[in-house]
């Protein structure tokens, strides 16, 4: 045996020695566990090492041999059973874990993870995916190595607001302005598509902002003209802002049209469920009196308790909406289909829409915030109706006025006057 110190112990075998440090913890026996590395040469740097092990124990942040070999897989099973997200986070979690750190850190242990290792992996994920997918798995993956320390490793290997190595440019998507003209004629392809409720789901993203999802989970009760009297009022702690939305919204001589924002639609274990909309963006968003007019008919129209039934009569959020229908939509389609016995059957021709062809849907939503921006809202308002948190003391302050609402829906309501009257007609 060679040197001893503070519970540190130095042996040699043959030419070259180990050194041995106390974990701190005991054995069922009631033995001190010790943990060892060998292949020194030097006594005194061996020593020197097991001591800095019995004051990494002492300070709270030594990874000890047997949590820094926990296997990469094994922690991913772990580190996605302690996650408490809402429904979709959570599933954009798992779906990155499974698809790409899982099977690139298979056989890998957590420990041998440095920044070597992060570096190579960010190199192999930017050559596989697109931009804003692998920005989204190294958020993930920088997570799951963050909450590894300091059991499994000691630091982090994620590297954050770096400047070195190559620069790259980030890409923005481009973006047209979103014309009156553009979204009457991407509604009356929608109509064509799916009939008047296409129509007035067009016009309602246009002019309303909701996300997709909230579109397709909107329901009669939540929607003008049954919105607010027929309110279930699911939330008792909601009891006065409801009593408030009844003497604003609805109706009737005073109110304003207004549809209420409660919910998206999400598919969980193959089955399509309710969820809160996203990041808990309840809200109720004021409509301009040609959609509130558009509204009524359309629910006069149908009896499904969807506001924008899908063909068959259920969700839209039970359709793959962006492939099936936005596609034909905004890209159009020819006049011919093969049918099952290969004749050519005919169907209505859907014109494409230059502005939005091979663009996403969700872009009508980003053309209703220019629209208010154009139109002088103010910055609480348009962030409010469009569903984000408002940062800083504006979001402690402001609120939304009934001043505030009244003025969306005239500008909404002057655009779509102003349309008519280039296009020379009433329309829908």
């Amino acid at each position: 045996m060679g040197r001893a110190h503070q519970d540190v112990y130095v042996e040699w075998r043959g030419g070259t020695c180990r050194v041995k440090w106390w974990t701190g913890e005991r054995l069922a026996n009631g033995r001190k566990r010790f943990e060892s590395k060998g292949g020194f040469t030097d006594e005194d740097e061996a020593l020197a090492h097991g001591l800095a092990q019995r004051v990494d124990i002492g300070r709270g942040d030594h990874v000890s041999n047997r949590d820094g070999s926990t296997l990469m897989s094994d922690w991913l099973d772990y580190w996605l059973a302690s996650l408490d997200h809402a429904h979709l986070t959570e599933k954009g979690y798992r779906s990155k874990v499974e698809t790409h750190i899982r099977p690139y850190f298979k056989h890998v242990t957590v420990g041998a993870i440095d920044v070597i290792a992060y570096r190579a992996f960010r190199k192999h994920i930017s050559g596989t995916v697109a931009p804003g997918t692998a920005k989204n798995i190294m958020m993930v993956l920088g997570m799951i190595l963050d909450d590894a320390v300091p059991k499994l490793i000691k630091v982090s290997p994620v590297e954050r607001n770096r400047k070195r190595g190559k620069y790259e440019k980030k890409t923005k998507e481009r973006k047209k302005d979103v014309l009156p003209e553009v979204v009457e004629r991407l509604a009356l392809n929608a109509e064509i598509f799916f009939g008047y409720p296409g129509y007035v789901f067009v016009w309602t993203m246009a002019t309303t902002g909701m996300r997709p999802a909230e579109l397709y989970a909107l329901t009669r009760e939540y929607c003008y003209p049954a919105w607010p009297a027929e309110d279930p009022r699911a939330d008792a702690d909601e009891t006065e802002r409801h009593d408030e939305d009844l003497t604003r919204y609805g109706k009737g001589k005073g109110l304003m049209p207004a549809i209420r924002v409660e919910r998206q639609v999400q598919h969980e274990n193959g089955e399509l469920r309710f969820f809160p909309p996203k990041y808990g963006s309840y809200r109720t968003l004021v409509v301009p009196p040609f959609l509130a007019d558009m509204l009524e008919k359309l629910l006069a129209s149908h009896d499904s308790k969807w506001v924008f039934p899908a063909k068959w009569g259920g969700s839209l959020g039970s359709v793959a909406f962006d492939y099936e229908y936005w596609r034909p939509i905004a890209d159009g389609r020819d006049a011919r289909i093969a049918g099952v016995d290969g004749a050519r059957k005919s169907r209505a021709v859907i014109p494409e829409v230059p502005t939005f062809k091979g663009k996403r849907l969700y872009l009508l939503r980003h053309g209703h915030k220019a629209w208010l921006d154009e139109d002088g809202h103010s910055e609480f308002a348009v962030e409010t109706r469009m569903g984000h948190e408002v940062r800083g003391m504006g979001g402690v302050y402001g609120s939304m006025t009934l001043a505030m609402e009244r003025a969306i829906m005239k500008s909404l309501e002057k655009r779509h006057t102003a349309l008519r009257k280039r296009l020379g007609g009433m329309g829908n």
